[in-house]
């Protein structure tokens, strides 16, 4: 049975073509070299907004935090601009942020609705209707946000594309999807990614999934691993860290294509152990569209 989010997975690269082509026309839209930014989003968004705001500095395009919309943190201090993920723009953390930054800090929301609440409440809107989804679970949305924001950075994105659709051509080993444990590492930028790789086990196959930066993984959480896990590194591979983890009797995964792919191909596992496991990847456990709390506006 195809399922909403394997369509999903698979119009990645084409979606991400029409970000950067969106990045072009809505160039004025976009945090300016040396502002200050804000990122700020839930879940999935947020993750992202982490994973692009460790690029941004990385790039020496100006200072970037990233937040939950639910830390009030970023409108305690200077910023000369925040930037919000939604997919649905109806989340109420996020509503109640832009709410908390109206005339003193402007605003950008990136959504897939952008009649929304959120969206009302921006000063400028970015609008990936085309990236919607129909799952509850994100895929196509959060990676076509972070391709567009990477564009906006001046990434080419045709590597990246190209990298995808490979990652969604190519079998997954089908021994991946025997492991009762996962562990996602990253470095720099590709940590959020990681964050995001084991969230979407977590969310559509109710696997043992964790994540962490890869040198922090050394620090204790290695003592988890051993011959039932699967340690994945997002991105660059530290020294070492693969004869390390291969020590505890884990398989460990490192991939040579565009990080962003890499995320592609984790989604994908996760649909694949969702239906080793009989689960709907559609309909995950307690899990909605959007978080929108009681009382909420």
């Amino acid at each position: 049975m195809t399922t909403h989010v394997d369509t999903e997975i698979a119009a990645q690269p084409d979606c991400w073509r029409r970000a950067a082509r969106l990045a072009a026309e809505r160039a004025e839209l976009l945090p300016r070299p040396g502002e200050r930014v804000a990122v700020v989003g839930c879940g999935t968004s947020y993750f992202i907004a982490r994973s692009y705001a460790a690029l941004r500095e990385s790039l020496g395009a100006g200072e970037t935090d990233a937040f939950p919309a639910s830390d009030p943190t970023p409108l305690g201090r200077r910023y000369d601009r925040i930037v919000a993920l939604t997919r649905s723009g109806t989340t109420t953390e996020v509503a109640a942020l832009l709410d908390g930054a109206a005339g003193r800090i402007p605003t950008l929301v990136l959504t897939a609705v952008p009649d929304s609440p959120a969206a009302r409440r921006a000063d400028a809107v970015l609008d990936l209707a085309f990236a919607d989804e129909r799952s509850v679970v994100q895929t196509r949305f959060p990676t076509t946000a972070l391709q567009l924001l990477r564009a906006g950075l001046g990434v080419d994105l045709a590597p990246s594309i190209t990298d995808a659709e490979l990652a969604l051509y190519e079998p997954l080993p089908a021994a991946w999807t025997t492991h009762r444990q996962f562990t996602f590492l990253g470095t720099g930028w590709t940590v959020g990614l990681a964050d995001e790789a084991a969230l979407k086990l977590r969310g559509a196959a109710r696997a043992w999934a964790e994540s962490y930066p890869a040198m922090e993984y050394r620090h204790g959480p290695i003592s988890i691993s051993d011959p039932g896990s699967l340690v994945w590194c997002v991105g660059p591979v530290p020294s070492g860290l693969a004869d390390e983890v291969l020590a505890t009797g884990a398989r460990f995964v490192a991939d040579a294509v565009d990080p962003v792919a890499a995320l592609v191909r984790a989604q994908r596992l996760a649909v694949a152990l969702a239906g080793r496991r009989g689960l709907n990847p559609d309909r995950p456990r307690n899990l909605t569209r959007s978080v929108i709390l009681a009382g909420a506006r």
